[in-house]
């Protein structure tokens, strides 16, 4: 098990290089001058001409790229002289919009969307997973039907239309829960829900759907396999033949979805955080992509994409916890 975590632990490096520098010469060949964008209508050839020299993008792409590296590792230095100005490790680059290093700006981003992610996680695993198991324990039941079509129902809508419906009806037409603007959980417990709550639903029922769906289906496939009528032979209660045997054979699909959806979500929820005013990485990267702000593009596209390869990693190592076959193995 050790080796095979060191293993993936390589693969995981390599894969992060690999990104890092597709994603860098991506954003770096596209038109757009950063340069242009921080003078406005007043640039002049010298003032571009210092601006690139000053962010190194007056230098080859190699070298521009092995500076963004070493930055990530020992940080980086921008500039010259009187001018020049450091960015401590690990530096992922500088916004020249908003004058302030694209770190900074994540580390301020990244506390709410984890709230939002982590929030919304907990109660569609808790919704998905229980109504799943209970439409499979009442196969053809009117239970069963009646979730089944919830659930066909609620992955039909996308995330921004439950939101809107949300604030529609919960906000607007009934006040049941004003308009909050984001408070830190340890101002103000209160103010800090209020701000959460609809967000996490929004979230929450459209992935409870597929959730619901995709146990129901692993249960289903899992209650006809011989040791469950042997474990119900052997006169083992319910709940045990349900919960040990029969959900923990078929949790493996449940926990690759859910690790690789979390991760997606910490890596920036782009719809419902502009919704819902959270000024979190998915907020941020709307916002650098409508005013081409290069350097947060590419900085919130390296967070999102180590946070999909560290989830696909402990995906893996949880098989081990759940299956004892794949120890086996």
């Amino acid at each position: 098990m050790g080796a095979y975590i060191i293993r993936r632990l390589i693969a995981m490096g390599a894969m992060l290089i690999a990104l890092s520098i597709v994603v860098f010469l991506l954003f770096a060949a596209l038109p757009t001058e950063p340069a242009r964008l921080v003078c406005g209508k007043s640039c002049t050839p010298q003032i571009i001409k210092a601006i690139d020299h000053k962010f190194g993008y007056d230098q080859p792409l190699y070298k521009q790229y092995d500076e963004f590296a070493k930055g990530i590792f020992v940080g980086r230095t921008y500039g010259e002289g009187k001018a020049a100005f450091q960015c401590a490790a690990p530096c992922l680059g500088y916004s020249f919009l908003r004058n302030e290093d694209v770190t900074t700006l994540i580390k301020d981003s990244l506390p709410i969307t984890a709230q939002l992610a982590v929030g919304g996680f907990v109660l569609w695993i808790i919704v998905g997973v229980g109504v799943g198991i209970v439409a499979a324990l009442r196969r053809g039941k009117w239970q069963d039907r009646t979730i089944m079509g919830a659930a066909l129902v609620g992955y039909s809508f996308p995330s921004f239309f439950i939101a809107l419906l949300l604030i529609f009806f919960i906000q607007i037409k009934f006040g049941l829960i004003g308009f909050h603007s984001y408070v830190p959980v340890y101002d103000n417990p209160g103010e800090w829900f209020k701000t959460f709550i609809l967000p996490w639903i929004a979230i929450a029922l459209l992935y409870a759907a597929f959730y619901s769906r995709l146990t129901r289906n692993q249960m289903l496939e899992t209650l006809g396999e011989d040791y469950i009528r042997t474990a119900r032979a052997k006169g083992l209660p319910e709940r045990t033949v349900i919960g040990r045997h029969a959900l923990r054979a078929g949790l493996s699909p449940i926990v690759t979805a859910a690790g690789l959806d979390l991760a997606g979500l910490l890596g920036g929820a782009i719809v419902i955080e502009p919704i819902f005013a959270l000024p979190g990485i998915g907020r941020l990267s709307l916002d650098a992509v409508t005013t081409s702000d290069l350097p947060v593009i590419t900085g919130t596209v390296m967070v999102a994409a180590f946070f999909i390869i560290v989830a696909n990693l402990v995906v893996d190592l949880l098989y081990a916890v759940i299956d004892p076959r794949v120890r086996l193995a």
